[in-house]
Parts: C-alpha cells; sequence; structure tokens
C-alpha cells in the first residue's frame, strides 16, 4: 500500500531525512518512531505531499506522491500534530466543508459525516463552535477530517499529543480500531503508543532508519535470545550446575537470595521454549520452583539502545 524508497530532505546544509526507505502493508498500523527531531514529521509531510523530497520515491495506493500527487492525495488521510481545524465553524459545519472540498458526492456526504461522528465520538457535539472544544475533542474532529473521505490511507502525525490520559486511550482505541480498513501511519515519540497500537515499528534517528520489525522481534535481535527469571529454594550451587548442562542455556546468573528463595537468571540461545524442561530440571534435581517467567527487554530498552547507539557512532564519524 505504501512504498518509501531512499527518500532525502535537506533544509539548507542540514540533512532532516536521510535514505529512508519501509514499506506498509494495506491493512497494515506502522508505528514511526524516534525522539524528537529525528525527521519524523518531516518523512510525514513528505508522503502527504506537503512537501516535497530533494531525493527518492513514494507511492501511496499505487500512485507516485510527486508524480501523481492529486491522485495520491485522494487516498490520504492526513493528521498533522496540530489539527487542520477552522475554529469559527460547527463541528457540523466544518467537516460538510471538508467533505466537499475532497470530493465526497452529495448523495454520499450525510452518511459520511455521520460515520465519521460515529467513530470518533463527536455525536454530541456537532452544533458547537470549533474554538469552544477541549484539546481532546478539536483532535477527535482532526481525526474525523481526516476519515471523512474514506481514505486508503491515514497518516497520523503524534495524534496523542497534549492530551490526558483518559483521552489518550480513547484516541489509542480508536487508531486501533480503524487499522484493517485502512492503512495507517502513526508517528510518535511515546512508545507506549507503538507497544500498543501497531503492529510493526520504524525507529528513526537524526535522519535515518535504525530498525525496522515488530516490537518483539526488536527485542530478540537485542538481547540475541531468551532471558528468564527462576526464583527456587533449595542448594542454588547444585542446581545452577544442573542449568547450565541443558542444551541452549548461554549462563546462569545468580541474583542473590531473600526469604529463604533465590533468584536465578536463565540465558539461553534462540526462541525455543525451554522453560518447561528447565522446571523439570529443578524439580527433578531437588529443587523447589516457586516463580518463572520471562525477562524482556523492554520497548523503551530497545528505543534507547538503538538511539543511543547510533547517536554516539554519528558523534565518531
Amino acid at each position: 500500500m505504501i512504498q518509501v524508497e531512499s527518500l532525502t530532505k535537506r533544509y539548507g546544509f542540514r540533512t532532516a531525512v536521510q535514505d529512508v526507505t519501509f514499506e506498509v502493508q494495506r491493512g497494515e498500523i506502522l508505528g514511526f518512531l524516534g525522539p524528537n527531531g529525528a525527521g519524523k514529521t518531516t518523512t510525514m509531510r513528505i508522503l502527504s505531499g506537503y512537501l516535497p523530497a530533494d531525493e527518492g520515491r513514494a507511492v501511496v495506493a499505487g500512485f507516485d506522491v510527486f508524480e501523481q500527487p492529486l491522485e495520491a492525495k485522494r487516498r490520504i488521510g492526513y493528521l498533522p500534530e496540530q489539527p487542520p481545524l477552522y475554529t469559527e465553524m460547527t463541528v457540523d459545519g466544518f467537516l460538510d466543508f471538508v467533505a466537499r472540498i475532497k470530493g465526497v458526492a452529495p448523495a454520499d456526504r450525510s452518511e459520511r459525516l455521520q460515520y465519521v461522528k460515529d467513530r470518533c465520538g463527536l455525536n454530541d457535539i456537532g452544533s458547537r463552535l470549533v474554538k469552544h472544544l477541549s484539546k481532546g475533542y478539536r483532535q477527535r474532529v482532526g481525526l474525523a477530517q481526516a476519515l471523512i473521505h474514506d481514505p486508503d490511507v491515514l497518516i497520523l502525525d503524534e495524534p496523542t499529543i497534549g492530551l490526558d490520559p483518559k483521552q489518550i486511550i480513547e484516541v489509542r482505541e480508536l487508531i486501533k480500531s480503524l487499522g484493517g480498513d485502512h492503512t495507517i501511519i502513526l508517528s510518535t515519540h511515546i512508545l507506549p503508543e507503538v507497544s500498543m497500537t501497531c503492529q510493526r515499528v520504524v525507529i528513526i534517528n537524526a535522519g535515518r532508519i535504525v530498525a525496522i520489525d515488530t516490537p518483539e522481534n526488536l527485542i530478540y535481535q537485542l538481547t540475541g535470545g531468551q532471558r528468564i527469571e527462576v526464583e527456587i529454594g533449595g542448594s542454588a550451587a547444585e542446581l545452577i550446575e544442573v542449568i547450565e548442562r541443558l542444551p541452549g542455556v548461554r549462563k546462569v546468573v545468580d541474583q542473590g537470595a531473600q526469604d529463604g528463595r533465590r533468584l536465578l537468571v536463565v540465558e539461553a540461545e534462540g526462541k525455543t521454549e525451554i522453560r518447561p524442561e528447565l522446571a523439570k530440571l529443578i524439580v527433578d534435581g531437588g529443587g523447589e520452583l516457586y516463580r518463572m517467567q520471562p525477562e524482556r527487554m523492554s520497548l523503551e530498552e530497545v528505543f534507547l539502545r538503538l538511539t543511543t547507539e547510533e547517536s554516539e557512532e554519528e558523534a565518531a564519524r
């Protein structure tokens, strides 16, 4: 649905985006993640046709954004960081106006207006002036205007910024519900946004892509295997020796004892599930097994490691 090839954008001597390449499949929700100033908004503006690129190519729903801009834009719903609202209009008046300029057929406008109001929770405020709405409702109206013409692709730039916790949850759930019907790129620097909403993530830093994958695979790639927390009772030295002989186990780290129980961290290679065999070894070896669970690197740790390593490499050049 979206193909981006070697996008580059410069502002004078500063390169904001350099050689960015990725794809988004139909119906997928892709998280575009990076720190402030990483190049997220510039990329979103290029994809939406708001900015030209200096180099590269972007195709949306089969149309080249640069060579066929009007056809591409007809298939895009764009919510920039600041929603594009006319504050002197009512919600209904504004959405009807947007439907007209986006080419929604007259016979379909009423139905589309009701649809986006239902999806975005706007039914009770249609007659209110946009300028009298809260930040949360303005964001909902911004999302409704992006949806009004039933686009194939939604490009959402920091859609929950400035919202309170309740509003953030509501907007996240709304975006998640739109996946499948629409292909979505969600640009954010908020890590929970990605892990709770997106199937895959692109991590960008200093204008360059540093990783593309599912959150789970990124975690696996950086840890190089599994880490399992095991809480046991019994002779720790003997049990550690037994566990270290289990195929695939790289090492066992003794984290110390508390209240008669000892915490071990077992590091194993690959993705093969070893917990059943590990539990059997401990019990057969005379140990008492109180708890066993995967210890996983969080997406926050993945993000920090990738962006920190990239920044250090850049500084060393």
